[in-house]
């Protein structure tokens, strides 16, 4: 059974264990393969409005997400979060349960849509889910994403309404 809560401080050391795997390799998230512990921590915990974790039964964190308004005052109202999954735990379900809790909360925080800025086409497993979970692709960015190991790749815009006007 997975729990999915608050993150808190002290999760941090094992969300920073995953993590980091993930922004080094520079495929599938646009930050900076050099990013340190603390920056990712800001950017993960303190410019978004919540940070959530999966959490088997052991405690064992098995994946994050945030979420924050996509734009600032006249957007505010459509949400934007970031996942990430431990690789021990990939392909368990895991990203999907997160993504199906970040829509009820977004829409429980007053969100009325969800928007995905910077999907990267080759990340074939996220586009895959994301429109399962009724993700669209609104938007296709033309070699937006600088992919470590295939250079300039296409990125998605994904869409998703919450709240029906």
């Amino acid at each position: 059974m997975i729990d999915i809560r608050p993150l808190e401080e002290k999760d941090w050391p094992q969300v920073w264990q995953f993590m980091e795997p993930v922004i080094r390799a520079g495929e599938t998230y646009p930050y900076a393969t050099d990013m340190t512990a603390e920056g990712a921590r800001h950017m993960w915990l303190k410019v978004t409005e919540a940070a959530y974790v999966a959490a088997d039964d052991s405690g064992e964190i098995l994946g994050t997400y945030y979420i924050k308004p996509n734009q600032p005052t006249l957007g505010a109202h459509v949400a934007n979060c970031g996942y990430m999954v431990s690789e021990n735990a990939r392909g368990k379900g895991i990203a999907s349960q997160m993504c199906e809790h970040s829509q009820e909360e977004a829409a429980r925080l007053g969100f009325r849509a969800m928007q995905f800025n910077l999907v990267v086409k080759t990340n074939e497993a996220s586009v895959y889910l994301w429109k399962k979970l009724g993700f669209e692709v609104v938007g296709c960015l033309t070699g937006a994403f600088n992919h470590a190991k295939l250079g300039y790749v296409d990125a998605y815009i994904m869409y998703k309404v919450l709240i029906d006007q």
